[in-house]
């Protein structure tokens, strides 16, 4: 009898125990960063960058992501699932059709709108709307969309907080970031959050975010196989070139877009100037 008590109160203790984990287990797993695993980890790691042989090895599902770039800090993202992505979008530098998804920054006007076409359906200020710094981390389609803020100059030397955010989008084994207007260079938080990026849109206007100098310095810290300049307002694209020494292939396009994947990044990194900058 007693033996019978024992093996009962083990069976329900069993049940007890394992139930929960089972039922946990069917639930769907949150989204998770492939670009940030690795800076999470190695707190204090510089970044190797992703090469063709590098993809190969990893027998990557080859997807082919199209950026264009449309004027100013708007480029159109545009995903293998059909996704479209307009970044620092004002309504200025619209594509032909409504974006999926239109991120913005409120540096200057020409960097947001607070009346977007009401077809996009998800807008993302890269600004807190609470009076809390920004967060969004979003599955959209075949794009993950993340973001890490910076603080943005608020008249005089005073900063604002979070006022700007580097926007990442992950799609087809890619990590693409957007720098948004970015005042300062960033400290190892900001590079733990964002992790690997193959691909970086950077503005090189040489002062009215950051210095050229101090621009090249973020640039080389993230090591992005495909480097696109973006918001270039008068001083010409070679003061940001020049920063760059043999480490780096330079190259002006003769087309406003280009098609890349995993397996397709350069070996070297590639400051890549599409046509309109």
């Amino acid at each position: 009898m007693l033996r019978y008590f024992v093996y009962t109160f083990a069976a329900i203790w069993l049940i007890h125990v394992f139930w929960p984990s089972v039922a946990h287990a069917q639930q769907q797993p949150a989204a998770a960063s492939q670009c940030q695993a690795i800076a999470r980890a190695l707190p204090q790691a510089t970044f190797a960058r992703f090469t063709p042989a590098a993809a190969t090895k990893r027998q990557t599902a080859v997807g082919e992501v199209t950026i264009s770039y449309l004027g100013h800090s708007t480029f159109l993202i545009e995903t293998p699932g059909g996704i479209s992505i307009a970044t620092d979008y004002n309504g200025w530098f619209a594509p032909s059709s409504p974006p999926t998804v239109a991120t913005m920054n409120k540096a200057h006007a020409s960097h947001y709108t607070l009346t977007p076409d009401p077809a996009i359906e998800n807008v993302l200020h890269g600004w807190g709307d609470n009076g809390r710094p920004a967060r969004h981390d979003l599955v959209v389609g075949d794009a993950y969309i993340r973001n890490v803020t910076t603080d943005i100059r608020a008249g005089g030397a005073a900063m604002e907080h979070d006022g700007n955010s580097i926007f990442i989008f992950e799609v087809a084994d890619l990590c693409v970031g957007h720098l948004g207007h970015l005042h300062h260079e960033l400290d190892d938080s900001h590079y733990r959050q964002i992790g690997r990026l193959d691909v970086l849109m950077v503005p090189v206007d040489g002062g009215l975010t950051m210095g050229a100098e101090s621009m090249s310095r973020v640039v080389s810290r993230l090591r992005s196989s495909l480097i696109l300049p973006m918001h270039r307002r008068g001083p010409p694209i070679d003061a940001f070139l020049d920063m760059f020494g043999d480490d780096y292939d330079k190259r002006f396009a003769d087309s406003a877009s280009i098609t890349v994947s995993l397996r397709s990044l350069p070996s070297k990194p590639l400051i890549y100037i599409l046509k309109g900058v």
